[in-house]
């Protein structure tokens, strides 16, 4: 018999669940309920804790489509979020225990979203040992561009140029709560390719409010003029731009290249790691070859996003 059992999620657990995520190796602010639930009416959520001997030790947060069980469908990354107590058979029977409990659910299968590895506060992919013990399929894969700020490579001199430019130009980056005009500068940056932003301004503004210290805001200003920006996660070990905008006029005076330099030679210079997030399209198929080609200019590399497919059936 498993040492483990699991409990569905409901609001009364929410501290047990913050605090797991909080101890764990590869959890981080995202994955606490004051993130996650800022959407929450738009899933269906079936996140469950993992008990052992009556003691809550892991959370999987996921939510259901149909006969699918994601892992979740609002945030870049989930799977199975766990502490330094756990070890490789504890993780390969949680697993299977997860795969009975949504099979009697009448799921035929899970997608997993694997945290990548740099956002681990210590070596935890035991998850993927098991998926391949279960023999999951990967299914997606984004290429995710991040500088290694101690051993990074020299930036490029199309990069140099367009930040002198800028300099030349005046610009200036500041940090700042201006989330409504960078709001309708991403939102007009993205109507030209017929898409808008995942977040609201008013869920922007909410997350802000929920989280200060870790989701910080900073634009390229020139003459009080906002000319670029970018929505920067702070994980602690890890910068992360979760949008990136410019205007004609900040791609003109290079703008944009002014405050990543900013961000990742100042700002953020004492992190392990600077993440300009993925650059491909139609789950991985298609590399924006202009879009990583900007961020591999400043040093930035690929690691992996992955996503699993679990047969339950």
């Amino acid at each position: 018999m498993s040492d483990f059992r699991l409990i569905p999620y409901t609001t009364n657990l929410e501290d047990v669940w913050d605090n797991i995520v909080q101890h764990s190796k590869n959890g981080n602010f995202l994955h606490l309920r004051k993130y996650m639930d800022y959407h929450a009416d738009r899933f269906d959520e079936q996140s469950v804790l993992v008990v052992k001997h009556d003691k809550p030790v892991s959370v999987f947060p996921c939510n259901r489509i149909e006969n699918t069980i994601i892992s979740h469908s609002g945030l870049t990354y989930g799977g199975l979020l766990y502490g330094t107590n756990l070890h490789a058979s504890d993780i390969l029977a949680i697993f299977e225990l997860l795969a009975a409990h949504f099979k009697d659910m009448g799921c035929s299968t899970m997608i997993y979203k694997a945290v990548p590895h740099i956002f681990h506060r210590y070596p935890a992919e035991e998850d993927l040992y098991a998926l391949f013990r279960m023999e999951a399929r990967l299914v997606r894969r984004d290429i995710s561009s991040v500088i290694q700020q101690k051993n990074k490579p020299k930036l490029s001199d199309s990069r140099k140029s367009t930040i002198s430019k800028a300099a030349r130009a005046g610009i200036e980056v500041i940090e700042g709560d201006f989330f409504d005009a960078y709001h309708d500068l991403l939102s007009r940056v993205l109507a030209k390719f017929d898409a808008k932003p995942v977040h609201s301004l008013q869920e922007m503004q909410l997350l802000k409010s929920r989280f200060p210290e870790e989701i910080r805001l900073f634009g390229a200003f020139r003459n009080q003029q906002l000319l670029a920006g970018s929505i920067v996660y702070d994980f602690g070990q890890v910068a992360h731009t979760q949008y990136l905008a410019s205007s004609d006029a900040g791609r003109e005076t290079g703008a944009l290249d002014y405050v990543l330099a900013h961000l990742v030679e100042s700002t953020f210079s004492g992190h392990d790691y600077f993440s300009f997030g993925v650059s491909t399209e139609h789950d991985g198929r298609h590399l924006n070859s202009g879009l990583i080609f900007q961020k591999e200019g400043f040093g930035g590399r690929g690691i992996a996003h992955d996503f699993y497919r679990l047969g339950l059936i």
